[in-house]
C-alpha cells in the first residue's frame, strides 16, 4: 500500500507541475501597439468579408434576374451580365486584399485550437458574428463531446451542407460547426477542401474517443496498470534483497578490512570507518535505484490511459531534456575545450623552458652579467606566477559560463576579498621579493635581525625563519625584517674571515706588552681561530682602576661563534693564570697586604703563602722642653 501511495503521490506532483506550466505559458505580456494593429487588421478583414457577402448576395439576385429574362430582352441581359462581371472582378480584388491583410496578421494572431480527446483537430482564427474564435472553438468541442458520448455514432451521419456564405458540418439534425471563406483563407486552403479535411478529422477523433473509452479498453488498461505496479514492486523487492545480501557479505568480510585505507603513511580510513562508508554507499545506491525504478515506471503507467499520455511524455522529457541539453552543451563546447588544451600545452612548454634556464643558471652553466645564482629560483617563481596569470587571462573567455553575470559577480567578489583580506600578506610578499634581490642573507647564514641572532633556515615570500643558538626557530615577517637592521656574520667569513673580539680589563700594575702577548697566545690556542691574519690587540680605554684590552682574531666558522667565544674566554683565563697576571674588576684594589690572591691554587707556586699585614712604627717628638 505504501508503494501504491508513493506512485499516486508522484503522479499528483507531476500532474500539478504540468498544469502549472500550461497555465503559466498563457500569461505572456502583449504589447499595446501590437494589440492596436491586430484589432485594426481584424476590423479590416471583417469589413472585407461583409462587403464580399453583400456582393455575393447581389450577384445571386442579378443571376436570378438574368435567368428570368426571355429571348427578346437581350439588352437587359447584357446590362445585367456586365454588372455581374463587375461584381466578380470586385470580389476577386477584395479577396486578394483580404488574403494580404490576413497574411500581415499571422505574426500577431495565433489560432485557437479545437481540442477533442487530447487531439488538435484544426485551428480557428476568425470570429463569426458575435462569437470570438475562442468561443467558436469551445462550442465546437462541447458539441463533439455531446455526440461522442451518445449511445451510437456513425461517420456516415456526418454531412456537409452548403449555406449562403459558409459550409456547415451537420451530424443528424445537429449543427456542429460552420466554415466560411475567411476560415479557408486563414487555413490557406479552398473552402471545400478545408471542409472535407475538418469532416474527416472530426469523424476519426470521435471514433478514437469511443474506442478508447469502451469498457473492454478500460478493463485492459486497469489490468496493465496492475501488472506494471506488480512488476515495480517485484523489482523493488529484488533490489532490497540484493543489497541486504551485499550488506551481510560485507559484515562477514569485516576481517579483510583490518588494514583500512592508507595513502602512504596517512590513515585515511580505519577499518570501522571504512565499513561504515561502504555501508552508507550501498544504502545510497539502493535508494537511487529504487527511485529510478519508480520514476521510469510512471511514464509507463501514465502511457496506459489516454488522458494521461501527455504526462507520460513530459516525464520522459524531464530526464531526456536535461540529458540532451548536457550532451548538446558538451558537443558545442568541444572547440573551446580543444583551444584550452592547446593553450595548456603551449604554456606548459614555456614554463619548462623557463625552468631549464633557471636550472642552468643555478648550476653555473649559464652566466648572466649582474645576475647572481641565488636569484635564479625566486626569479623563476615570479616569472612562473606571471605566466600562469597570463594563461588564466587567455583561457578565461573559453571557460563555460565565463560570460554569465553570476560568474562575473563571483569573480569580483573574490577579487574584493583578496584585496582587503591580504593587504598585510601582500606587504610581506613585496618585502620578501625586495630581500631576495637585496641579497641581505642566504640560507645558512648567521645573522642578527633586531634582537634575534641565529642561522637562516628558510626564506619564503611571507616570513624568514631563524634558528637561534638555543635551537629555537623564530618566524619573522618579511615586513619586520625590512624595518629592522640586519647583521650578517657569514657574508665575508669565507674569504676575509669574521673577526671575533672580546674585551678584558687588567690593572695598571701588569705591563701592557705582556698583556698583548698573553691575549694573542690565548686566541691562537682557541678552536677555529685563523693564524693568518695574526690576532691583534687594541687598547680601547684607560679607566680609573684598569686598562681595557680588546683581542681581535679571524675565523671562517661564523655559525659556531658561541663555541669560539667560549674557547677563547677559557684560554684567556688559563694563560693569564699561568702567567700570574690577574684579570681585575673595578671592585678590586692592587693592595695585597693580608689578602689572598685570586689566582687559582693550581697555578700558584708551591711555596706560596698568604701575605701578612705589614706594619710600621712612627717615632713621636720627645723634646724635654715640652715635657709635662
Amino acid at each position: 500500500m505504501k508503494r501504491l501511495f508513493t506512485l499516486h503521490l508522484f503522479a499528483l506532483v507531476f500532474l500539478g507541475t504540468q498544469l502549472y506550466a500550461q497555465t503559466d505559458s498563457l500569461k505572456k505580456p502583449v504589447d499595446s501597439t501590437q494589440i492596436k494593429k491586430m484589432n485594426s487588421g481584424l476590423d479590416r478583414v471583417s469589413q472585407l468579408s461583409a462587403e464580399r457577402i453583400a456582393d455575393s448576395l447581389k450577384r445571386d439576385v442579378l443571376q436570378k434576374q438574368v435567368n428570368a429574362l426571355g429571348k427578346g430582352d437581350d439588352t437587359e441581359r447584357n446590362r445585367l451580365l456586365l454588372e455581374l462581371g463587375a461584381l466578380k472582378k470586385k470580389d476577386s480584388l477584395q479577396q486578394v486584399k483580404q488574403v494580404k491583410q490576413i497574411d500581415s496578421l499571422r505574426k500577431f494572431i495565433k489560432g485557437v485550437p479545437v481540442v477533442f480527446n487530447r487531439d488538435t483537430l484544426f485551428y480557428i482564427y476568425a470570429k463569426l458574428g458575435s462569437f470570438s474564435a475562442a468561443d467558436r472553438a469551445q462550442a465546437i468541442a462541447n458539441r463533439l463531446e455531446k455526440i461522442a458520448g451518445g449511445t451510437t455514432f456513425h461517420t456516415d451521419s456526418l454531412k456537409l451542407s452548403q449555406a449562403e456564405s459558409s459550409i456547415d458540418l451537420i451530424y443528424g439534425n445537429n449543427l456542429l460547426l460552420s466554415i466560411n471563406e475567411e476560415d479557408a483563407i486563414w487555413a490557406k486552403k479552398d473552402i471545400n477542401t478545408l471542409s472535407a479535411d475538418v469532416k474527416a478529422a472530426v469523424g476519426k477523433s470521435v471514433i478514437n474517443y469511443r474506442d478508447e473509452n469502451s469498457l473492454q479498453v478500460i478493463i485492459k488498461e486497469i489490468l496493465l496498470t496492475l501488472l506494471v505496479i506488480a512488476v515495480v514492486i517485484g523489482l523493488v523487492y529484488l533490489v532490497n534483497r540484493l543489497f541486504r545480501t551485499l550488506t551481510a557479505k560485507l559484515l562477514k568480510s569485516e576481517g579483510r578490512l583490518k588494514d583500512g585505507i592508507r595513502i602512504k603513511n596517512y590513515q585515511l580510513l580505519d577499518p570501522d570507518r571504512q565499513l561504515w562508508v561502504i555501508g552508507a554507499a550501498l544504502s545510497i545506491a539502493r535508494w537511487i535505484i529504487i527511485i529510478l525504478l519508480i520514476y521510469l515506471a510512471l511514464p509507463v503507467l501514465f502511457g496506459i490511459f489516454p488522458f494521461t499520455k501527455d504526462l507520460s511524455e513530459n516525464l520522459l522529457a524531464y530526464i531526456l531534456g536535461p540529458l540532451k541539453k548536457i550532451g548538446s552543451a558538451i558537443w558545442n563546447y568541444i572547440p573551446d575545450l580543444m583551444t584550452i588544451l592547446v593553450l595548456l600545452v603551449v604554456f606548459r612548454y614555456v614554463l619548462r623552458f623557463v625552468r631549464f634556464i633557471k636550472t642552468e643558471v643555478e648550476r653555473g652553466k649559464l652566466t648572466i652579467p649582474g645576475f647572481y645564482k641565488d636569484w635564479a629560483n625566486p626569479t623563476y617563481q615570479i616569472i612562473r606566477v606571471l605566466i600562469l596569470a597570463f594563461m588564466l587571462i587567455v583561457i578565461f573567455p573559453y571557460l563555460p559560463g565565463s560570460d554569465s553575470g553570476v560568474f562575473k559577480g563571483v569573480s569580483v567578489f573574490m577579487g574584493v576579498l583578496f584585496t582587503f583580506g591580504s593587504a598585510g600578506a601582500l606587504g610581506n610578499v613585496v618585502a620578501g621579493l625586495v630581500l631576495t634581490y637585496m641579497r641581505a642573507f642566504r640560507i645558512g647564514d648567521r645573522v642578527k635581525i633586531g634582537e634575534v641572532t641565529g642561522d637562516i633556515i628558510e626564506k619564503t615570500l611571507l616570513v624568514t625563519r631563524v634558528r637561534t643558538i638555543q635551537n629555537e626557530v623564530v618566524s619573522i615577517p618579511n615586513s619586520t625584517v625590512m624595518s629592522n637592521h640586519t647583521i650578517n656574520y657569514s657574508v665575508e667569513a669565507s674569504e676575509k674571515g669574521l673577526i671575533i673580539h672580546t674585551t678584558v680589563t687588567i690593572g695598571y700594575d701588569a705591563p701592557w706588552r705582556q698583556v698583548h702577548q698573553l691575549l694573542i697566545d690565548a686566541a691562537l690556542s682557541s678552536d677555529m681561530i685563523e693564524a693568518d691574519p695574526k690576532p691583534y690587540v687594541l687598547q680601547t680605554s684607560l679607566d680609573d682602576y684598569y686598562v681595557s684590552y680588546c683581542i681581535n682574531a679571524h675565523t671562517k666558522s661564523p655559525n659556531k661563534q658561541a663555541l669560539i667565544y667560549s674557547s677563547l674566554h677559557a684560554n684567556i683565563q688559563d694563560i693569564f693564570n699561568e702567567a700570574g697576571v690577574e684579570i681585575m674588576s673595578p671592585h678590586y684594589k692592587a693592595l695585597r697586604d693580608g689578602n689572598e690572591t685570586t689566582i687559582p691554587a693550581a697555578h700558584l707556586p708551591k711555596d706560596y703563602s698568604v701575605p701578612v699585614f705589614r706594619t710600621s712604627t712612627r717615632m713621636e717628638n720627645t723634646d724635654p722642653k715640652k715635657t709635662d
